[in-house]
């Protein structure tokens, strides 16, 4: 399907390699952009933008990375704004609650996955890959991530590693169940739990191939042509943490966070932070070998995708 990307209603700017792409119906793949402005440091969070581009590319895909430079929504930016949202200061985190904001004051802003699910589907990109999704918060709070929603409303497949270590997993899975968002485990019977392979919560859907992923994909979209779907893809064996050690170190995490009481958006940002210190780098190391392994699995069910169709 092609995408009229000159016309003045478009809501994003679309780089000319991916409005290309798309012309040529070839495999794109959406990348999230908070990952660079507030979930990795510097100079990591730079390199890891480059090195998800790169891989996309060499598995024979489109990269298109999706952020809002100086309040233009933007599909495919440039070396020079990515260097700039992964080295300003003040770079919002931007989800649907305040992408009209951003957009409003021209400012520069990380898309979230929700905010690049929404705009990626906007010019016809069906396939995103991000680290973890998020999710039900831990406790009682009733914090659910603007993911979840966007998930059971856009029919963007979205590659991950399942939900964040710091969210409350089991919960997150039944939000997904409830409102019809299939979860497929890639090459794994277990639902990720993002620095670790298992979570020891059972998934029902599973895909060894991203020919098989696109079978599933397929036949979803032509009974709920309006829901995402999730494509869960456990961290690679030789990063990836112990289930044990991820949770006494999310505990310790969440302790340090009733002393500062971040809230919001600010709240994954620091229990990340903290992860990577308690951790003493590792839950970093983990966190860049999903993100790659991801983008190259993103690719495949891409190209995959685009030869079915």
């Amino acid at each position: 399907m092609s995408t009229d990307h000159s016309h003045p209603l478009f809501p994003a700017d679309v780089s000319p390699e991916v409005a290309r792409a798309l012309a040529d119906e070839e495999p794109v793949v959406a990348l999230e952009t908070t990952v660079v402005t507030h979930g990795l440091p510097r100079p990591e969070n730079l390199a890891l933008a480059r090195d998800m581009e790169n891989k996309v590319r060499s598995e024979g895909a489109v990269p298109a990375t999706v952020a809002i430079i100086q309040g233009r929504p933007t599909i495919g930016v440039s070396g020079e704004e990515l260097e700039r949202l992964s080295q300003t200061e003040g770079v919002l985190k931007v989800n649907l609650q305040n992408l009209g904001y951003c957009v409003a004051k021209g400012k520069d802003g990380g898309t979230t996955v929700s905010a690049s699910m929404h705009l990626a589907h906007s010019a016809g990109i069906r396939i995103l890959a991000t680290g973890g999704i998020g999710g039900v918060h831990r406790g009682q709070s009733g914090d659910v991530s603007a993911d979840l929603p966007e998930l059971a409303g856009t029919a963007v497949a979205v590659v991950c590693s399942g939900a964040k270590s710091i969210l409350d997993l089991p919960r997150t899975l039944e939000w997904l169940e409830t409102y019809g968002v299939p979860v497929i485990g890639y090459g794994a019977d277990e639902f990720p739990a993002f620095f670790s392979r298992s979570s020891g919560l059972r998934l029902d859907l599973r895909a060894d191939s991203p020919e098989e992923v696109v079978e599933i994909l397929l036949a979803h979209w032509s009974l709920l042509p309006e829901c995402g779907v999730l494509i869960c893809v456990p961290c690679p064996q030789d990063q990836a943490l112990p289930l044990q050690e991820v949770e006494l170190a999310v505990t310790r995490a969440l302790a340090s966070s009733e002393s500062v009481r971040p809230t919001g958006r600010d709240l994954t940002p620091f229990l990340l932070s903290e992860l990577k210190k308690i951790t003493k780098g590792a839950s970093l190391k983990a966190n860049l070998a999903l993100l790659l392994n991801n983008a190259r699995v993103a690719a495949r069910v891409a190209q995959a995708y685009c030869a079915r169709r």
